[in-house]
């Protein structure tokens, strides 16, 4: 494995392992809010695997945060230019998914930008939001991609942009070509 994505599976375990037990939560407690089983939380908080998209969007549930705050602590300061090379990115490559963080959470600011990339034949579904009527607005760069949100389909084109909140389930689907957009989220 990589040292940069086996750095990256630490340190989200550690940030994962804070967030529950700053919650008061157990391992089992945790695995009955996010039906993600309690062997794999255990393995996911040990770096021993490094959880799908999937088994984030059910943890962000859990915890009622945005997925981002569980890939990386929401930003004490306001730096006001983030460098490229200090953008995060986690992948799961389960699913050919990669999220790079344009704007990384900060508790002085409400919106963040996400730019990812799916690649051909997939399909990412989560069962249900963070937290009810999360805004987001995302902008298909290039490629296409089927996004369902709440039983409404949605086939995107390069420089389509859908605005939506998240109140039940969505899903991402690409066919023969791969996807790259950008999410704004509120």
């Amino acid at each position: 494995m990589d040292e940069n994505i086996d750095n990256q599976t630490r340190s989200l375990a550690e940030h994962l392992h804070t967030l529950r037990t700053d919650s008061g939560l157990t391992l089992q407690d945790l695995a009955a809010r996010s039906g993600v089983s309690r062997a794999t939380l255990s393995r996911i908080e040990n770096g021993e695997v490094s959880p799908t998209a999937e088994t984030l969007g059910r943890l962000a549930s859990a915890f009622s945060l945005p997925l981002s705050q569980l890939l990386a602590p929401m930003e004490a300061d306001f730096p006001p230019l983030v460098r490229h090379a200090d953008q995060s990115v986690w992948q799961d490559r389960e699913h050919g998914f990669s999220r790079r963080a344009l704007s990384p959470p900060n508790r002085q600011l409400k919106l963040e930008m996400i730019e990812c990339a799916i690649t051909p034949h997939q399909r990412i579904v989560y069962d249900r939001p963070a937290f009810a009527g999360h805004e987001h607005h995302l902008v298909l760069l290039s490629g296409a991609l089927t996004l369902t949100v709440d039983g409404a389909r949605h086939e995107l084109a390069p420089g389509d942009c859908l605005r939506y909140r998240l109140r039940g389930a969505s899903s991402f689907e690409t066919g023969d070509e791969a996807a790259r957009y950008i999410i704004a989220m509120i």
